[in-house]
């Protein structure tokens, strides 16, 4: 592992350090768990669009997509 030098305000060090504490981990382990969930939900949003359709393809499974959005549309203009 690389150690690395971060300058942190006293507020955020001592909030970083009871999170810790309650945890039962290390503060050096709460940051890696932050690093690691910012970067997978950094990934999350540059997925790309055929990316994301092909993830989400078939999820809805209560008939017909379009005719369903035609009747909600229909709802709309009333």
């Amino acid at each position: 592992m690389i150690r690395t030098v971060i300058s942190l305000d006293e507020e955020s060090k001592k909030w970083l350090d009871q999170q810790a504490r309650e945890e039962n981990v290390s503060t050096a382990e709460l940051i890696r768990t932050a690093v690691r969930k910012y970067r997978e939900e950094k990934k999350r949003e540059a997925l790309p669009l055929n990316d994301l359709l092909k993830q989400t393809s078939g999820i809805w499974k209560a008939g017909d997509g379009l005719t369903y959005q035609r009747r909600l549309r229909k709802e709309w203009q009333k």
